[in-house]
């Protein structure tokens, strides 16, 4: 029995590749897609400072609202203590 050698493949040359969609859409069509993207990811990005810009009000008021509470001051104060000692 002869050992039989493989022959490799060819390899498609890139005219013989398929076309993708991008090849096939108007590139006007593609640029009005490619606009509507990037509009989307600016106003998720504009989204997204903003929540951040809330929580960080959010913190701020909480820790005002802390500040102005006896209690939670006292407290503050008195673990202070504790920790100096130990």
């Amino acid at each position: 029995m002869a050992a039989k050698k493989k022959q490799p493949a060819a390899r498609p040359s890139a005219s013989d590749k398929p076309a993708t969609l991008k090849d096939m859409l108007n590139p006007e069509v593609l640029a009005k897609l490619q606009a509507q993207a990037n509009e989307l990811k600016a106003s998720e990005e504009e989204r997204r400072q903003e929540e951040q810009r809330l929580a960080l009000e959010a913190k701020q008021v909480e820790r005002k609202r802390l500040e102005n509470d006896f209690e939670y001051l006292l407290g503050q104060s008195e673990s202070k203590k504790i920790d100096k000692y130990d």
